[in-house]
């Protein structure tokens, strides 16, 4: 015998996925913060490329939101990810100091 799953299982993986999606967003808004502060650390050429990076971010995140909600906190994480390693590489290899 199958068992089928139940009645409300499907709305609350569908609602727990809004969630995630939700969640990822706002935490993506918060690195927003990370790159706008380039500026402190970065000579202003590479702080716009950062920029450019930070809004290509953006349409990852919304094709991850459209496709799988709850993967979309993975965008905020590779964000973070991808600003600290910049950083730190152009702090080792142009002495960037804040």
């Amino acid at each position: 015998m199958s068992e089928e799953p139940a009645v409300g299982s499907e709305s609350k993986r569908s609602l727990i996925s809004a969630l995630l999606g939700i969640i990822g967003i706002l935490l993506y808004a918060i690195t927003g913060w990370l790159y706008l502060g380039t500026g402190l650390v970065m000579p202003y050429p590479w702080v716009y490329g950062m920029w450019a990076i930070w809004v290509a971010g953006v349409f990852v995140l919304v094709r991850v939101v459209r496709q799988s909600p709850a993967w979309t906190a993975t965008v905020p994480v590779a964000a973070v990810v991808i600003w600290v390693t910049l950083v730190e590489l152009g702090s080792w290899l142009f002495g960037w100091t804040a």
